[in-house]
């Protein structure tokens, strides 16, 4: 099959496993074609079946902002006319599966086929707004087919945008072999944390939805229990604000603030416990990172989370905001070493038996071969 898709080139969900997919698909036999505005950082343009296309946006002084969603859909037009793809893959609601409808529109004779991918924050964050709710709207209905990565997000989809089609659940997935505990390095562990302290772990944006704050409580709650040690990937909003809530409470010394890491494999596979005590996780990809190394999650009964995370077994999944039952049941997981090691192994069986990428890739071979025979 010829693919095109188009997704975010950057660090966030929706970006990697896109780019992972297109990989996967690659592999497989099928020839890709990614398009965005600058090169999906996971994606090997040197691989025979995969191919980048730039989107060029250009600036006059009439536009206040530039109109990229046009630029794509040109690109994915001219994507059509000159491969002869027929299937487009939107990763994003906004604006790549408008991109990826008014190249369609501008081609009824090409045959052009849209699957549309909902990823979380697409419905959650930007649909949401005032400004794009109705063509968010309008894009998933007029969607060939729409895929969501939860049934807790396909639900949220389906009621807050009055969607009439089927949206089939496709999860995320991981690359098992990329993931692994086997990646555990003493080396690289002893910069955070002696061979005594437990080292624990968040990666996120840094967003209100992430909670961070929370994060901080928690490992102070912990690390007032048992030596202990925090390590924070990545930026954003709340940054400043938890590094003053650390010093506040007096916990700076145990905290490693390492901003954005382009690879978190090794690192997660150092820790201890994720903490992931958000608002709502439309699937919790980091969540899965760290349970196919084999590392426990701590996280929150929300959202899309409790379809990843078995609650008990791979991971502990409290309510929203109870910090105190959060550091009570934290601390007494890693206190266990039995159970901790049960806990871990049942992670890591989770992720390869309901979540490996060469199951779910084959689920969505088997969602474009459906469209392609429409």
């Amino acid at each position: 099959m010829k693919i095109g898709i188009a997704c975010h080139p950057t660090y966030g969900g929706s970006g990697v496993v896109a780019a992972e997919l297109g990989m996967a698909l690659a592999r497989r036999g099928h020839e890709v074609h990614f398009v965005s505005y600058q090169q999906p950082f996971r994606i090997d343009p040197m691989h025979p079946g995969v191919q980048f296309h730039r989107v060029e946006v250009s600036s006059y002084p009439l536009f206040r902002y530039p109109p990229y969603a046009l630029a794509l859909a040109n690109g994915l037009l001219d994507l059509v006319r000159s491969h002869g793809v027929r299937l487009l893959h939107a990763h994003y609601a906004i604006p790549h599966s408008i991109g990826a409808l008014l190249a369609r529109e501008m081609c009824p004779d090409c045959r052009v086929r849209v699957i549309t991918t909902l990823h979380g924050t697409d419905i959650t964050l930007v649909g949401s707004e005032p400004s794009y709710g109705e063509i968010t709207r309008w894009a998933i209905n007029s969607s060939d087919q729409v895929t969501a990565v939860s049934d807790w997000l396909a639900s949220a989809s389906r009621e807050g945008f009055r969607i009439d089609k089927h949206i089939e659940v496709i999860p995320n997935f991981i690359d098992v072999d990329r993931y692994r505990p086997e990646l555990r390095n003493d080396r690289m562990r002893e910069r955070f944390a002696r061979p005594d302290e437990k080292l624990l772990v968040h990666v996120s944006n840094f967003r209100p939805v992430k909670r961070v704050s929370d994060v901080i409580k928690i490992f102070a709650g912990i690390a007032a229990a048992m030596p202990t040690k925090l390590v924070m990937v990545g930026e954003g909003p709340e940054l400043a604000a938890c590094r003053k809530l650390a010093r506040d409470l007096s916990i700076s010394d145990g905290i490693h603030w390492l901003g954005t890491v382009p690879e978190v494999a090794e690192l997660l596979a150092c820790s201890d416990l994720l903490l992931l005590p958000s608002e709502a996780e439309s699937f919790g990809l980091v969540a899965l990172e760290a349970m196919a190394c084999a590392v426990p999650v701590l996280g929150t009964q929300s959202g899309g989370l409790p379809e990843v995370v078995e609650n008990n077994e791979s991971g502990l999944l409290l309510p929203v905001g109870d910090v105190e039952q959060m550091v009570r049941r934290a601390v007494d997981l890693l206190a266990d070493e039995p159970r901790y090691r049960s806990f871990s192994s049942a992670a890591r069986r989770r992720a390869e038996e309901r979540f490996s990428l060469e199951k779910v890739v084959q689920l969505y071979e088997s969602c474009y071969e459906r469209e392609l025979q429409t």
